[in-house]
């Protein structure tokens, strides 16, 4: 039989992704008892999954995730052979995370190809040049600058224009701009500028130095380093830097796996539902470098809080803290006399409705057995 008709059944009962998982891995032609015996299972299993209402599920999660936190060691993991490639692993990069730090150490990204473009080397370094920004001063190999005649001849590394692609013609022109008064030649693998105006004017030929090394000539702005690697039976590319927009528009570029560790950057380029995910993953993946052992629902928990209002918010005191509506559970966390003096100038009511107030009063907390509330007839 069609296993469909039975798990239909179940579509209020259980969530469209534990369905979709069950039907994933059943066999086309199982029979009925069992397939009802598996989806019985499922149900039961779900069940015990659930929190049970009042459960304090935000003590439970900040112990759990803590307690790990406080023994993961402080390394950074740097890739073989380039030390330019280190990524920030271990507790500072937690902290960044749930800082929700604009900008972070270490940014990188992960691009997978599509096929037949991630099936050889040669095709991927190819393709690791195109995108890696490389500005006109990496391609230079000296500078002379020659008082007398007011001249600044510059010679362009021949191995590395072979490697690019490029001519002196070619870089000429994309400097041109940025070298307006100043005569321009170019010969062989050298451009050579001659200065029009007086000699004691010579500091201009210094300056114009500087201006033209940083003009980028090729490849995406951001990825300052790149770094193909073999992962399974494809290769990727690792980057140093990040730029997941315009990654996103080469048609080379597998969309649908393809990820930054730039948590505001995806949020502006996918929206709020993919920052969460990362989040998730960041978080994860350092955990699991570390050896540690967190439940998952934990951190989803505090990617959600992270990500409820639609904006990244970092858990500090200018984040999620800012925005409860407890004057005591803001006061209790950092700068109590601020909270309490802005509190009280307009003011504010707290109607003790979370944990930390009522502590800080000596109440039961609405949560567990302090949840319902007893009305009984007196007689």
């Amino acid at each position: 039989m069609n296993p469909d008709e039975v798990i239909n059944k179940y579509m209020d009962i259980l969530p469209p992704l534990i369905l979709e998982e069950v039907r994933a891995n059943v066999p086309e032609n199982i029979a009925k008892e069992k397939i009802e015996r598996i989806m019985e299972e499922t149900v039961k299993l779900y069940n015990n999954a659930k929190v049970d209402a009042g459960e304090c599920v935000g003590l439970v999660s900040a112990e759990s995730i803590g307690e790990p936190g406080t023994q993961m060691t402080l390394n950074t993991f740097h890739f073989a052979g380039i030390a330019e490639m280190n990524v920030t692993t271990g507790l500072p990069r937690i902290i960044e995370i749930f800082d929700a730090r604009k900008t972070i150490k270490t940014p990188t990204m992960e691009i997978y190809l599509k096929s037949p473009f991630n099936e050889k080397i040669e095709e991927i370094r190819k393709f690791a040049t195109q995108i890696k920004e490389t500005n006109f001063g990496d391609l230079v190999e000296e500078y002379l600058l020659n008082i007398f005649e007011q001249t600044l001849k510059i010679k362009m590394s021949p191995g590395l224009m072979d490697d690019f692609g490029f001519n002196a013609k070619e870089l000429a022109k994309l400097i041109r701009a940025k070298s307006k008064g100043f005569e321009m030649e170019t010969k062989d693998n050298e451009i050579i500028f001659t200065q029009k105006g007086k000699v004691e004017e010579i500091k201009a030929l210094s300056n114009l130095k500087e201006k033209i090394r940083s003009v980028k000539v090729k490849g995406i702005k951001g990825i300052k380093q790149v770094l193909p690697v073999k992962r399974g039976e494809e290769y990727i590319i690792l980057t140093s830097g990040t730029n997941l927009k315009q990654i996103l528009e080469l048609e080379q570029v597998d969309k649908t796996r393809t990820s930054s560790n730039d948590i505001y950057e995806i949020r502006e380029v996918l929206g709020i539902e993919a920052a969460r995910q990362a989040i998730i993953n960041e978080v994860y993946r350092v955990i699991e470098a570390q050896g540690l052992n967190i439940n998952i629902r934990h951190i989803m928990l505090v990617a959600d809080i992270m990500c409820v209002t639609g904006m990244v918010k970092g858990i500090t005191r200018y984040g999620v803290v800012s925005e409860k509506a407890s004057v005591l559970a803001r006061a209790s966390f950092e700068t109590p006399l601020r909270h309490m003096i802005n509190a009280a100038l307009e003011g504010e009511v707290d109607y003790l409705h979370s944990v930390v107030e009522n502590v800080m009063i000596n109440q039961p907390v609405p949560l567990g057995t302090g949840l319902p509330g007893l009305i009984t007839k007196m007689k």
